[in-house]
């Protein structure tokens, strides 16, 4: 499972080390593609083909579907760790995420997720100071 949050760099070459306690679970590689809230997913072969059943098994007569569908598997690629445990982030979904230098690297129990450092100082304010709200949802769901 990834939990935990981090802050990395990119440099120059769009390299990006991944935390050193999340190397063991994706192996060799991985698959990262455009995440929701603008950031990244960054999930292991095993997670990813398990995603992959889900959202191929979507209606496709609905719109909605066929764009979750297109978001995810579109802007997905393979990457692999290199020696120094890095990956190479395509310059396209840097874009996306507005990624330039510093990064927060977050560990979502299946996932990994990649946000631009002052993206997520934002989103995580917001979130926190809407706690109390949330909680008070999902305890209508049962969590």
């Amino acid at each position: 499972m990834f939990i935990g949050e981090f802050q990395h760099n990119i440099d120059v070459k769009g390299r990006m080390a991944i935390p050193a306690k999340f190397r063991q679970q994706l192996g060799a590689g991985a698959i990262i593609t455009r995440g929701l809230d603008r950031c990244l997913f960054v999930f292991s072969a095993k997670e990813w083909e398990s995603l992959a059943e889900k959202i191929k098994s979507l209606p496709l007569v609905q719109a909605n579907s066929r764009a979750f569908s297109r978001l995810m598997f579109a802007g997905a690629t393979d990457v692999e760790l290199d020696n120094q445990g890095r990956i190479l982030i395509p310059e396209f979904l840097r874009k996306y995420a507005d990624l330039d230098k510093k990064v927060i690297v977050t560990g979502l129990y299946n996932r990994i997720e990649i946000w631009d450092e002052e993206v997520w100082k934002s989103y995580k304010a917001k979130t926190e100071s809407a706690s109390d709200e949330i909680a008070e949802k999902l305890g209508e769901l049962g969590i």
